[in-house]
């Protein structure tokens, strides 16, 4: 066998190997480290969720991208907004007196507000959370304590009250990233919008402050 044989065979293997590569990756929408960013704290709960193996999770989460992705979440009125905060407030305020009945009504406020920007409506919570996840996987995990907390509370125990408080702190960071305006909602907060405002200001929504720890009562 010639050299310049040996050489081109060479070649060909070589162009195969990098071709079978080239599949297997257009065969996988995203890679881990996509993924992970995306993600978040949504990727390793994927991964913990299947025993560790990223693989599998990855999957899943890819599923959830190829389901979710498209979707575009609606503008809101900046009235709208306006009503959704102060909601959010008098939910922050009823947590005095009644912390588990303020968790509930969180949760609901959230279900509703994801469902005004164009997810899933809060009937349908699992798939709701999907698709919150491919978009705002940052900032999930406090709808979640919120909503475990709704429908499986602890009760009267030591520490419930800290814990209700935590989720939440936690919830209001998903509530804030909804409330605000996306690259669609621009178009309505327009200067003359903002002059309507006596100072000047762009009409944005004002989300009260977290809870404290001496909002709870008895804490």
């Amino acid at each position: 066998m010639s050299t310049g044989l040996i050489i081109a065979l060479i070649v060909i293997v070589a162009v195969a190997v990098v071709a079978a590569a080239l599949i297997l990756l257009a065969r996988r929408p995203q890679g881990g480290r996509t993924l992970r960013r995306r993600f978040g704290p949504e990727y390793d709960r994927a991964v913990a969720q299947h025993d560790g193996d990223a693989r599998a999770a990855e999957r899943d989460l890819a599923e959830r991208v190829k389901r979710h992705g498209s979707l575009r979440e609606r503008p809101l009125e900046p009235a709208a907004r306006d009503e959704y905060a102060a909601r959010w407030g008098v939910v922050q305020e009823r947590f005095v007196d009644s912390p588990q009945e303020a968790v509930a009504e969180a949760d609901r406020l959230v279900a509703e507000l994801a469902g005004a920007r164009g997810f899933p409506d809060g009937e349908r919570y699992e798939e709701q959370l999907d698709a919150l996840s491919v978009h705002h996987g940052h900032h999930l995990q406090g709808y979640r304590r919120v909503h475990q907390a709704t429908y499986a509370p602890t009760g009267g125990a030591d520490g419930s009250t800290e814990e209700l408080r935590a989720s939440m702190v936690e919830a209001r960071a998903l509530f804030e990233e909804l409330l605000a305006p996306v690259r669609e909602d621009a178009r309505q907060d327009t200067a003359p919008a903002a002059a309507s405002v006596p100072d000047g200001r762009s009409h944005r929504a004002h989300v009260p402050s977290v809870l404290t720890r001496r909002h709870a009562k008895g804490s």
